[in-house]
Parts: C-alpha cells; sequence; structure tokens
C-alpha cells in the first residue's frame, strides 16, 4: 500500500533539523539523489516488480505519479493514476511498494529527491521496466 509517513522539523538559535523518525531503513540498501534538469521535465514511467522505494524531498517540491501495474508484459494504457505532492516544508516520506511505476517532475528549479531502495544496485537491472511518459493516458 502506498503511504505517507510523516516526520517534523526542529528549529532553534542554531538552524534545524528534519527528521522522519517513523521511518524504519532496515530495509534500504542504498539511496540516490534526483535533480531534473527543468520543471518540464517527466522522469518516468519507471516500474519495480520487487523493489519499493521511499521519495523524500530535500529542496523544492515535486509531483509524483504513481501506477499499480496490471500486467508486467503489457501494462493497460487506462490505469489509475495516483498523484502525491511532495515539498521539503513538509518532511513527508512517500512509501512506494513493489508493483508501482513513477514518474517524477520537479515542480520548482534545483529541487532535490532522495530515494531509498531496498535491492543493491547490482539487482537493479532485473526488475527496471519502462514505459514513455506518455504511456499511461491518466496522467494529467
Amino acid at each position: 500500500m502506498v503511504e505517507i509517513l510523516h516526520g517534523g522539523k526542529a528549529q532553534d538559535h542554531r538552524g534545524q533539523i528534519r527528521f522522519v523518525n517513523d521511518f524504519d531503513m532496515s530495509n534500504v540498501k542504498r539511496f540516490y539523489i534526483i535533480k531534473n534538469t527543468d520543471t518540464k521535465l517527466v522522469r518516468g514511467w519507471r516500474g519495480h516488480r520487487i523493489e519499493q522505494r521511499w521519495f523524500y524531498v530535500l529542496s523544492g517540491s515535486f509531483t509524483i505519479d504513481l501506477v499499480k501495474i496490471d500486467d508486467w508484459d503489457m501494462a493497460s494504457r487506462d490505469l489509475p493514476v495516483d498523484r502525491k505532492l511532495l515539498n521539503s516544508t513538509e518532511q513527508q516520506l512517500l512509501h512506494v511498494p513493489d508493483g508501482y511505476a513513477t514518474a517524477v517532475q520537479a515542480n520548482e528549479e534545483n529541487s532535490e529527491l532522495l530515494v531509498f531502495a531496498d535491492y543493491g544496485v547490482e539487482h537493479a537491472s532485473f526488475d527496471d521496466y519502462t514505459w514513455s511518459t506518455t504511456h499511461f493516458i491518466n496522467r494529467v
């Protein structure tokens, strides 16, 4: 089930600390940071049959569209798209379980998205499915 974990922020004269204390990182094997070239670029669709991902906005904001894949060999074009808006001021961590495809778009220049994955990079080529950005027609 797709879910959003809510974090918080502590601030004093020294600065601030942002956190999501309910995020259990015991399954995380790696992370990477996405920074799109501009706000028009849509990075996706990319799906994972067995890997899960967690998304956290470091700066700016992102739109993350999600589709639960019905057939990995021939995904239906009219699957419902679940749109999530995340920004760096809300300390939200989006958990995307296995079986989903995502399309990611920055809403502000220089936005950065931290992504955690539960498999090492050596596994990535075995569980990487892609579709064109126009494949799922319900993405507005």
